[in-house]
């Protein structure tokens, strides 16, 4: 069997999820919960207000704790292509309103979206 490469894997599953576009993220800023899937040396060095810090590796486990089930989720990373994933993997553990962060915490900061430390 041929392992396949994480952009054929992101090509796959983005037709299976819903990415919302940075403007819109920040305009869900109160009523969302963030989920950043970034590692922790990423997380450590800014992130968006108030995220939760799921490491995509640890989504399957942690997912049932940190992450609602109730209300909007979106998931992010660096530039989009861990959250399709992790949002895809989210959606088939049975969560229903979550979302990707089009472009990621990189396409956030363009928008003027705020981070912190």
């Amino acid at each position: 069997m041929t392992e396949r490469s994480e952009s054929e894997l992101v090509a796959e599953a983005r037709p299976r999820i819903v990415e919302v576009a940075a403007a819109a993220a920040i305009a869900a800023r109160g009523s969302a919960t963030f989920v950043d899937v970034r590692e922790l040396n990423e997380w450590n060095l800014f992130r968006i207000h108030g995220a939760r810090h799921v490491p995509i590796g640890t989504l399957p486990e942690a997912a049932q704790e940190r992450v609602p089930r109730a209300g909007d989720v979106i998931v992010y990373c660096n530039h989009g292509n861990r959250s399709v994933l992790a949002a895809d993997q989210l959606r088939a553990m049975g969560w229903t309103n979550v979302r990707a962060l089009a472009g990621g915490v990189t396409a956030w900061m363009d928008a003027g979206g705020e981070l912190e430390d």
